[in-house]
């Protein structure tokens, strides 16, 4: 094994690959942090040449003692929440670092160790020891909280990209759960044209058509024109009202301009659908949907109310008013919107079913 190979191995033990910092940026900082502190120890000596030599002998101590720490130390130790043993090495390595940079010094540079606190001072005295263990705790601590921070700022990177992808994932998911469910009853609306064999059926196979083209594209987008979701939910109706005939009372108006404003793909139809399968599916007398949409400002409000059945069980009435299509509204809401940017009210008043949905589009 190459002493390439061997560095490698050393530096990267115990480290995720995402949280690898390039060795071009290590590079970067060590000649920086070298010539930051060549310059501000040669003002205090007034000694450029000898703040060089102390330097480059001096910097690969720093870089050894922080390199260890952070790369072995801390994970074998602080990590596995070994605290005494690692206090143990740290104080070793600092001793063992005080005798090289001693003598590296003493006999390569001047006898004179340390000027800065006397200009004597050419003995292994207790002064110096601390002054040079404190200066090279600095160092590691120093190089420490930048490996921290940067290591947390990643990992805040690496979590905050998961949860894009999970929400993501999951809208997906809703999605597909609503098509199903949607398309289902659609398609039983067809089935029974048939066997009826009647005329209607051609026109409902191709408003179903169009509303699988709205569904293959443009729920692989984010946010859809709003435009656009609201012909899918007129598709709908008009299909409803085919399958009715003259039993079923939908009022559908539209106020505000559309231009501009997006939605959620396919957040509206399960509103206007609950609306048909408890209300008009349900209901033996003749029913009454009334669906509103308006503009205003940067928000779009949309109510959708239908008459419900006369007799139901109360208990299947909870669960009505909970179902599926309504559950991925909320779900929706919650994944893709903030809570400042939507209202969501479901409620039951004088035998009539509500929604109201309040939305920034």
């Amino acid at each position: 094994m190459t002493s390439n190979t061997k560095l490698t191995d050393f530096l990267s033990v115990n480290i995720p690959k995402d949280y690898r910092i390039s060795y071009k940026y290590h590079i970067i900082f060590w000649t920086i942090y070298f010539i930051f502190n060549t310059l501000r120890w040669s003002s205090i000596h007034n000694d450029l040449i000898y703040s060089l030599k102390t330097n480059i002998i001096g910097f690969p101590i720093h870089i050894a003692l922080a390199y260890f720490n952070v790369y072995y130390l801390m994970p074998k130790f602080v990590y596995t929440k070994k605290y005494i043993t690692y206090v143990v090495y740290i104080i070793a390595a600092l001793v063992l670092m005080l005798f090289v940079k001693y003598n590296l010094t003493y006999y390569l540079v001047s006898p004179v160790v340390m000027p800065e606190i006397a200009p004597d001072v050419s003995n292994l005295t207790l002064n110096y020891a601390i002054q040079t263990m404190v200066g090279e705790f600095y160092v590691i601590c120093f190089v420490t909280a930048i490996k921290i921070t940067v290591g947390r700022l990643r990992e805040n990177n690496r979590l905050y990209e998961l949860e894009k992808r999970q929400l993501k994932t999951e809208l997906r998911f809703l999605r597909t759960q609503v098509s199903p469910h949607f398309f289902f009853n659609t398609l039983n609306n067809i089935y029974s044209l048939t066997l009826e064999k009647s005329d209607k059926a051609p026109e409902v196979v191709l408003k179903l058509s169009e509303l699988m083209r709205y569904l293959l594209y443009a729920t692989k987008k984010r946010k859809q024109d709003l435009k656009k979701e609201v012909t899918c939910v007129q598709n709908y109706i008009d299909l409803e009202r085919i399958r009715f005939d003259g039993s079923l009372k939908v009022n559908f108006n539209i106020e505000g301009d559309l231009d501009n404003c997006v939605i959620a793909p396919m957040l509206l139809i399960p509103i206007v659908e609950n609306c048909f399968k408890h209300g008009a599916n349900k209901n033996i007398d003749d029913t009454h949907i009334r669906i509103d949409l308006k503009i205003v400002d940067d928000f779009m409000h949309f109510r959708a109310v239908n008459t419900m059945p006369q007799k139901i069980d109360k208990k299947k009435k909870k669960i009505k008013a909970g179902g599926i299509g309504l559950y991925n509204i909320k779900k929706r809401l919650d994944l893709g919107y903030k809570k400042s940017d939507y209202e969501l009210s479901i409620f039951e008043k004088d035998n009539l079913f509500n929604v109201l949905l309040k939305l920034k589009v």
